[in-house]
């Protein structure tokens, strides 16, 4: 008998048991994926309804659009040392469960501090989320990185488009408390598969993570020290800037053209979901292409087109305009997809995905404000964006850093 039909004979239990695992741990990543952008557009379709009921105005909900952004960068930079002090599972478990009791509970209050400070314990939760899920692809699927990479961006996009477009819909039938509170039961049950995973490894999680970084690279293993990291956190955090710019200005763009508000919210749905298209291909291809750059290019071609008709002629052609400008944020689901293939351990993903996200998502808070006081301060667009083609030209660096095939565990300074 060979010596693997003798292992496959003394060790079918182990065998079933790494299936069984897998299995928990993809329920886990789906369940957890869509939950991550819940607690912002289950809110935002609400603010008038919710600050006509509890009280508060345009400076409130202004900080309740800059929130998601904040709050991912915060914990972005934190969750890299949670992970190596209580595990990525652990740190996982408590993600959804922080989103989910800070969704249910904001639901109940009619106070805004209360109500600020619960979306931020909620957004707290989803930004552990961001981070942690690209490597705990690392750890149970690296050898299907692109498909893993798919199926949860394929998730975020569609936890960013569904509760948005129930939100009024059950708001109008039940009220606005129900429409938000409801979400939380997602979070939970995201959790439960955690709990399972916890359990089932016995305290493995914390002595494999914190024994990772102790590699042959020793203490330098610190993401800001390599040119990788860099890359990829100008490359993540211009392309959220751009994203979250337009998310917050397309209707503004097209109503003062001479569209109607409707026919802007369209676009901003047109826009977002333009982003499956991306979830789909960028994984694959950036798992058969040794150095995608092209992909990042062929983006700021798409960029740069849709810019220059919204820009200059927004009601000749304004569907094809925002396909382009869609098409663009390809480099989102890339960035996610090469923390892993950058990277050779969960540990080093960790690091890269906090750092990458961290970062980039600082930089995004800025992008819809600065966009809207260019606007404010010269009466036009072209000053605005004048400022997404700087983001534009800082993918082309950035990403031309980032693609070359090598290892952030290979390039510290």
């Amino acid at each position: 008998m060979s010596v693997q039909a003798t292992e496959r004979h003394r060790h079918p239990i182990d065998r079933r048991a790494l299936v069984t695992g897998r299995l928990m741990v993809l329920v886990a990543i789906v369940l957890s994926a869509l939950t991550l952008r819940t607690a912002v557009t289950s809110l935002t379709p609400l603010l008038d309804e919710i600050s006509r009921d509890v009280g508060f105005g345009s400076t409130i909900v202004g900080v309740f659009g800059m929130l998601p952004t904040a709050m991912f960068a915060v914990f972005g930079l934190l969750t890299p040392r949670l992970a190596l002090t209580f595990g990525l599972e652990r740190v996982a478990l408590g993600a959804m469960l922080m989103t989910g009791i800070g969704i249910a509970t904001r639901s109940m209050v009619s106070d805004t501090a209360a109500l600020l400070a619960l979306s931020a314990l909620a957004l707290g939760g989803m930004g552990i989320g961001n981070v942690v899920i690209p490597p705990l692809v690392k750890r149970y699927f690296s050898d299907r990185v692109a498909m893993m990479s798919t199926i949860y961006i394929t998730c975020v996009q569609v936890g960013t488009f569904l509760p948005a477009l129930v939100a009024v819909p059950v708001a109008d039938a039940y009220g606005w408390r129900v429409s938000l509170g409801l979400w939380s039961l997602l979070a939970f049950a995201a959790a439960l598969p955690w709990v399972g995973i916890v359990i089932s490894r016995r305290g493995r999680d914390r002595v494999d993570t914190s024994a990772e970084p102790h590699t042959e690279h020793g203490e330098r293993g610190r993401a800001w020290r390599s040119p990788v990291a860099w890359g990829m956190a100008g490359m993540f955090g211009m392309t959220s800037l751009i994203t979250y710019s337009m998310f917050t200005w397309v209707p503004k763009i097209l109503t003062e053209a001479g569209a109607s508000a409707a026919f802007g919210g369209a676009m901003v749905a047109l826009f977002s979901a333009v982003g499956f298209i991306a979830a789909i291909g960028a994984p694959t291809l950036c798992a058969r292409i040794a150095n995608p750059y092209p992909v990042v290019v062929a983006c700021a071609v798409f960029y740069l087109a849709g810019f220059a008709g919204l820009l200059f002629a927004p009601m000749a052609a304004p569907v094809l305009w925002i396909l382009l400008v869609g098409l663009g944020p390809s480099t989102f689901p890339m960035s996610l997809t090469l923390i892993n293939l950058r990277t050779r351990t969960a540990a080093g993903s960790a690091a890269l995905s906090g750092f990458t996200q961290g970062l980039g998502y600082a930089v995004a808070c800025i992008g819809p404000l600065l966009f809207g006081i260019l606007h404010d301060l010269t009466g036009g667009w072209t000053w605005p964006f004048a400022l997404l083609l700087g983001a534009v030209a800082v993918i082309l660096v950035a990403g031309y850093v980032a693609c070359k095939p090598r290892f952030l565990e290979d390039s510290w300074l």
